[in-house]
């Protein structure tokens, strides 16, 4: 994705520059990943030799991309409604079906990735990645110097995401993004072929059969003895949802042969089989 996007934000400030008579304004036009000059007047503006005009409504909490002739929200609906949404940070999330799928308040998606990555110590390893999303645990491998990361996605539409998102890291060299179902693909893979695994799933409720026992000990039969698992349950209040999702999947995991303990947002688990 080369074209500009744009978020609420960007498209005022574009229009109060418009308005205060101001020919050119320093924005982002890649969710702040780097900074642009832009030509403004009062019909539209103008970025790399190409024109562009005003949005009649800019939503918040919408992504906009140049499609062709217009912009256009970055969300798609197949199976499930599945959007890009800006944050304060600059990387974006994204949504299904109005579920965000990374803790943004506090602190950046990326920050976050980063965190849950160090638990694993990705330098030098193979790393499996069991929902890849927008690819930033796998762009925080990259960066901890991970020998290799296989990523996996099932779903179509957030593949399409990460082709919009500027944040997103690029299939190639040391990563590897299939668009499969892990719950299939794990069982092709050969025992012990594993360093370090990232499970990253959608919340229980969209996605059980990543919480099950049988997909645990798969995961522990890839992965070598001593070798790492970060699992990414979130923190579900036990009074709404009558589960205690955390301690469910620790207890999994033990009987998959694994140590484990809860880690924040989630569970660390170490194989000892």
């Amino acid at each position: 994705m080369s074209g500009p996007l744009l978020t609420q934000g960007v498209h005022e400030a574009l229009r109060n520059a418009a308005r205060t008579g101001s020919p050119t304004l320093e924005c982002s036009l890649d969710l702040r990943r780097s900074t642009a000059r832009v030509e403004v007047d009062a019909d539209g503006w103008s970025w790399q030799g190409r024109r562009y005009p005003y949005l009649e409504t800019c939503k918040d909490r919408t992504i906009y991309y140049w499609a062709e002739d217009a912009f256009q929200s970055a969300a798609r609906f197949t199976t499930s409604l599945t959007k890009l949404v800006p944050t304060q940070w600059g990387p974006p999330t994204f949504e299904i079906d109005g579920i965000k799928m990374h803790p943004t308040e506090h602190v950046s998606p990326y920050s976050d990735a980063e965190r849950k990555v160090g638990l694993i110590q990705p330098r030098g390893k193979r790393i499996l990645d069991t929902c890849g999303g927008l690819g930033y645990t796998a762009a925080a491998c990259l960066k901890g110097g991970a020998k290799q990361i296989l990523s996996y996605e099932k779903n179509e539409d957030v593949i399409w995401l990460r082709g919009l998102n500027p944040w997103s890291p690029e299939s190639g060299g040391a990563l590897t993004l299939a668009h499969a179902d892990i719950v299939e693909q794990i069982i092709t893979m050969p025992d012990a072929s594993i360093d370090a695994i990232l499970h990253d799933p959608p919340r229980f409720g969209i996605a059980g059969e990543l919480y099950s026992q049988a997909f645990y000990d798969q995961l522990a039969r890839v992965l070598k003895r001593r070798g790492r698992l970060f699992h990414y349950t979130g923190t579900p209040n036990k009074l709404t949802s009558g589960r205690d999702v955390p301690n469910e999947v620790a207890k999994r995991l033990r009987r998959a042969g694994f140590t484990a303990e809860l880690n924040g947002d989630g569970v660390l688990a170490t194989k000892t089989q």
